[in-house]
């Protein structure tokens, strides 16, 4: 009679069970993981993105100066900067080659990488990593001949901080 019942009482039913209950914690597990990856990639770049709107600090020259110089440079220099505006963010100047501030005068400098022309500022020196703030830059620059201005940017990341040892043109 064993052969003719048709809902016999084998092994088959039962394993299919079994692996479905390991599946379902693993599956929701290699989830988790998945959108904590997702997060923490999607984090890193808007942190790097967060980087250029705030520079803290110039020296008190610094700021004075270029601000000053700033509406009087808006004709020359801009029209013949026309490059997007990641290649004239400060973060990517290089030694050599000339700033502008285009901040308010007295406020926070916006350092803009400009042709070198009057009321500009040629960077002299570039230290790349970390740097704590305005003493730390005045340290830096103080070994540099015939500087006259300062600027540092301090970001979270201490792998994106620079400092620009200027002289004024």
């Amino acid at each position: 009679m064993h052969s003719g019942d048709p809902g016999g009482h084998g092994g088959d039913p039962a394993p299919p069970s079994r692996p479905s209950r390991r599946r379902g914690p693993l599956i929701a597990v290699l989830a988790a993981v998945l959108l904590l990856v997702l997060g923490g990639g999607a984090t890193v770049l808007y942190l790097l993105g967060q980087g250029e709107p705030t520079p803290p600090a110039a020296s008190p020259t610094a700021a004075a100066a270029p601000g000053s110089a700033g509406p009087s440079d808006q004709a020359s220099p801009a029209p013949s900067v026309a490059a997007p505006e990641s290649s004239a963010d400060p973060r990517f100047v290089k030694v050599g080659q000339c700033v502008r501030n285009d901040g308010p005068a007295g406020g926070k400098p916006k350092l803009l990488i400009s042709e070198c022309a009057a009321k500009t500022y040629e960077v002299l020196h570039r230290v790349d990593g970390p740097t704590t703030g305005e003493k730390d830059a005045a340290a830096k620059c103080a070994k540099v001949d015939n500087y006259t201005n300062w600027y540092f940017f301090d970001s979270e990341l201490d792998t994106l901080d620079f400092v620009l040892c200027l002289k004024q043109r």
